[in-house]
């Protein structure tokens, strides 16, 4: 069913673009009706720039801030850039407040006055508050759209509490959040056990007690983490008196887990997570130029080791042919214990308490495969070189650069996370220069000793 789904979903966007190719712009509209906010914004993503503009002047003003909220922050700056007071009040009309507020950090100050002064005091006040808080925690990530029961009511009252309520009560709620007279959050009552429970039992005995509170400070990484062990929807979230100040739902976490995703992805080529595809030349020139120059310089440090045994390698035109063997297995055994160590920082399972045991289990994993493969391509060198001496100096380069690979693969990103550096955009980088650099120090050190 779900590749049905994504079948016809390809499909219309597809004919979407051949629409937008040929110019027919009320079909091009009439389609867009078709599509989701957020098949809008993948569509936008797709499409280089003149069209995304045309495509963009053809969305419907109402859904129009839907679609920015599910844009990455490039390709919406771009659109944005030439949007008035008006078409801004348009687009977050009836936006969730979690939304409107990611949506109010891209505005003009000029524009959010004008929205803060759309709104009545309770979602103005309800947004500052959400405002204050960073974007990547659970502050930033709530709503304060939520429904509060005292725990000395019965579920009869409740229950018409709801039907009063009836459209107001927030959309995607699961949960009621029990709290005392001081907003205190006290429990979780779910709508099935509501609906299910005796009328005249109250909150107090039917209210679980499992689903600990977010403090409004928890960073959003750990946020996604607590959602993925305990399978939930929603989760309460509390300041640092216990207080109830919002909700966070699953759709928002999505988000979180999909943006480390790309982050992570991303990042081990230098990249931001929010690179638009069909950025202008130059802007995505400059970006790219700094990691280009970075790994410029460590190249020029591995051609300065090369440099190093001159002599070596102009007497044995040997070990020029094998030592990109040497750096390349390094280079590979390396990153396995590199994206491992980062995975494992991401989702909070590596830690200095337990790096100790991963470094151990590594250096073993090292160990054993730079055994097995020293063996294999010391033979091959041997063979093909018709020399005993060259083929176990190159399997002991190996060896040895697989240990460091190891080593510097579980060490590097924890050092470079303790000294506020993303291990994902430069962790790659500096473990590239250290298996070059051992892979070829070691192997033609090794041949300066015993060959010359």
């Amino acid at each position: 069913m779900s590749a049905a789904i994504d079948n016809s979903e390809d499909l219309r966007m597809a004919r979407l673009q051949e629409i937008l190719e040929s110019g027919a712009m009320r079909s091009a509209q009439r389609l867009l009706k078709t599509l989701t906010p957020a098949e809008i914004a993948h569509l936008l993503e797709s499409l280089p720039q003149a069209k995304r503009d045309i495509l963009w002047s053809l969305i419907d003003p109402t859904i129009e801030g839907e679609v920015l909220v599910s844009l990455s922050d490039e390709v919406k700056a771009e659109l944005v850039k030439d949007m008035d007071a008006a078409s801004w009040l348009a687009a977050t009309e009836n936006l969730d407040l979690d939304d409107l507020t990611d949506l109010v950090q891209d505005m003009p100050e000029t524009v959010v006055d004008e929205v803060m002064s759309a709104l009545d005091d309770q979602h103005r006040h309800r947004l500052e508050a959400m405002l204050s808080y960073p974007e990547d925690t659970a502050g930033g990530l709530m709503n304060t759209d939520t429904v509060t029961v005292r725990p000395e009511v019965t579920l009869d009252v409740v229950l018409r509490y709801l039907r009063r309520l009836g459209e107001d009560m927030p959309s995607d709620t699961d949960a009621l959040f029990v709290v005392n007279r001081d907003d205190e959050y006290l429990g979780v009552l779910p709508l099935w056990k509501l609906v299910s429970g005796n009328p005249e039992d109250t909150v107090a005995e039917v209210m679980t007690l499992a689903l600990s509170p977010l403090p409004v400070d928890m960073p959003a990484s750990e946020v996604a983490r607590y959602f993925e062990t305990h399978d939930i929807s929603s989760a309460p979230v509390v300041d640092d008196r216990g207080r109830l100040l919002g909700r966070i739902t699953v759709d928002d976490v999505v988000d979180v887990i999909r943006e480390e995703g790309e982050h992570q992805f991303m990042g081990q080529a230098g990249l931001s997570e929010e690179e638009d595809m069909f950025a202008p030349v130059l802007a995505s020139t400059r970006r790219r130029a700094v990691w280009l120059g970075v790994n410029l310089l460590t190249a020029f440090l591995a051609s300065w080791v090369i440099g190093l045994f001159e002599e070596t390698l102009s007497k044995y035109v040997a070990l020029a042919v094998l030592m990109p063997i040497v750096a390349s297995m390094g280079g590979i055994a390396g990153s396995q214990t590199l994206t491992l160590a980062i995975r494992g920082i991401a989702l909070g399972q590596l830690t200095g308490k337990n790096a100790r045991h991963l470094l151990l289990k590594e250096l073993a994993v090292g160990i054993l495969n730079g055994i097995i493969w020293a063996i294999v391509v010391g033979i091959i060198a041997g063979v093909w070189f018709d020399n005993p001496r060259l083929a176990v100096l190159i399997a002991m380069a190996i060896v040895i650069n697989l240990l460091f690979a190891a080593f510097s693969g579980a060490v590097l990103p924890l050092a470079l996370k303790r000294f506020g550096i993303d291990p994902a955009l430069a962790g790659s980088v500096l473990l590239t220069t250290v298996t070059d650099v051992v892979g070829f120090f070691a192997f033609l050190g090794l041949a300066s000793l015993f060959l010359v």
